[in-house]
C-alpha cells in the first residue's frame, strides 16, 4: 500500500521560510515520480514540483521558481519541499504525490497524501 505522510508546515511570516517532508513507504521510491502539489482556498489544484529520481531531474512552477526547491533522501524513502521567500499567495494546503509512470510527468498524480497546511501572514 503506498502511503505518503507530509509534515512541516504551518504558519509563518512574510519572506520566511519551511521545509516540509513526506516519508513514502509500500513501493520503490526510485521507480516513481514524486512531487508536491498544493491547493489554496477557493482555488484549483496547482502543480507546485516535481522529482525523477530514476531521470535525476527536478520540475517546479514558474510561480515559486527561485524559491521552492525540491529534493529527496533516497535512503529515507523521503521527498523534500524547501520553501523560502514565502509570500501570502502561497496560503495552502500542500500535499506530496506519486506516480509509477516513469519519466518527469507532473500531472494526473495517481497518489496523495493528506496534506500539511502552510499559512503565510503578513
Amino acid at each position: 500500500e503506498v502511503q505518503l505522510v507530509e509534515s512541516g508546515g504551518g504558519l509563518v511570516q512574510t519572506g520566511g521560510s519551511l521545509r516540509l517532508s513526506c516519508v513514502t513507504s509500500g513501493f520503490t521510491f526510485e521507480d516513481y515520480t514524486l512531487g508536491w502539489f498544493r491547493q489554496a482556498p477557493g482555488k484549483a489544484q496547482e502543480a507546485v514540483a516535481c522529482l525523477s529520481v530514476d531521470l535525476n531531474d527536478t520540475w517546479v512552477a514558474d510561480s515559486v521558481k527561485g524559491r521552492f526547491t525540491i529534493s529527496s533522501d533516497n535512503a529515507k524513502n523521503t521527498l523534500y519541499l524547501e520553501m523560502s521567500s514565502l509570500r501570502v499567495e502561497d496560503t495552502a494546503d500542500y500535499y506530496c504525490v506519486a506516480d509509477p509512470a516513469r519519466g518527469l510527468v507532473c500531472y494526473g498524480m495517481e497518489y496523495f497524501g493528506e496534506g500539511t497546511p502552510v499559512t503565510v501572514s503578513t
